[in-house]
């Protein structure tokens, strides 16, 4: 991307590059443009002497000057028709920028050429890696964080997914997006405490591992060979490379029996529906067979007992405001 200043110009008034790069792939990954401007520039400048890509240029040779010049002076170090390139730093280098801007918009200065050349940029799922090392921190150096283990941690993972629950139903965008934030720092906090398990130690890197690798395995539809043209055709596939890597001997097998009443209900009976088996539902006297009956039913309708169920409780809650006011 060219950015080229408004205000007078002349031939030899050169050429300013302020590079930038991102700090979430591996330094010394830089675009063949890039490389270029570094190589044909007849001064290279960066602020930050702990850049990290500053050990990679000096190696392939470019003189980098640790030097953070003004406005003023940078255009100095342009004329004659030289070129400069600013490495910017993390942060970026917003008292240079507002200087280039502020020289450019007065008219009275012969100004460069200006370019902005993106050296590298984050890929999708970027910001994931400054996740990992904001928790890496505050796992080693906060007082509370370093004493967490699984189990202290259990509840939270629960509540944080119920509170997301509770953002979807609520329709709520920039709620959703939270408490999607929330279920994901329980997820890479788990992790980064099994890192330090000594018997059995695991990373972030191997939990997402093992669900791309899940994932690929029970999509033969899309990265194999079989096809699937139906919501039904992805079910049965899925179902049955489940089914050949958990070898369970009891559909029951992998059924939560923690997870709330309604939803262990309808999750058996779905068990038990899929496999086909014929299994009546046990009699008995009570509330709980009754509400064992309806979650049967109401899975056999394609409804979730427990989002019916709390639906109607909003509904009640909010009969109880309207009376309370």
């Amino acid at each position: 991307m060219n950015a080229t200043t408004a205000g007078p110009t002349a031939p030899d008034q050169g050429r300013i590059v302020l590079l930038t790069t991102s700090h979430r792939v591996a330094p010394g990954l830089l675009s063949w443009p890039a490389w270029q401007a570094l190589r044909t520039a007849d001064r290279v400048l960066c602020a930050d002497g702990a850049h990290p890509q500053l050990p990679y240029l000096r190696e392939a040779g470019i003189r980098v000057d640790e030097a953070a010049p003004t406005a003023e002076e940078l255009v100095d170090a342009c004329t004659g028709g030289r070129t400069a390139v600013v490495v910017a730093t993390g942060e970026g280098d917003p008292a240079l920028t507002d200087g280039l801007a502020r020289l450019a918009g007065s008219g009275r200065v012969p100004m460069p050429d200006l370019e902005l050349l993106p050296a590298s940029y984050d890929l999708p799922g970027a910001r994931l890696l400054d996740l990992v090392q904001v928790m890496d921190r505050i796992r080693l150096e906060c007082p509370w964080s370093s004493q967490r283990t699984h189990k202290g941690l259990a509840k939270y993972a629960i509540e944080e997914a119920y509170e997301l629950v509770e953002a979807i139903e609520d329709g709520d965008r920039d709620e959703l997006r939270e408490e999607l934030g929330d279920v994901l720092l329980q997820v890479v906090f788990h992790a980064r405490i099994a890192e330090e398990d000594p018997d059995a130690p695991f990373s972030v890197d191997d939990v997402a591992g093992t669900i791309v690798d899940k994932l690929v395995h029970r999509h033969p539809h899309v990265f194999g060979e079989e096809t699937a043209d139906t919501p039904e055709e992805v079910r049965e596939h899925w179902l049955r490379t489940k089914a050949a890597e958990k070898q369970r001997t009891s559909v029951t097998e992998g059924v939560p029996l923690g997870q709330p009443g309604l939803a262990l209900a309808a999750k058996l009976h779905s068990r038990v529906r899929t496999a086909g088996l014929d299994v009546p539902l046990p009699a008995g006297e009570g509330i709980g067979y009754e509400l064992l009956a309806l979650a049967a039913r109401a899975e056999s309708e394609g409804t979730d007992p427990e989002a019916a169920l709390r639906a109607a409780a909003r509904t009640y809650r909010d009969a109880i405001r309207a009376v309370e006011g």
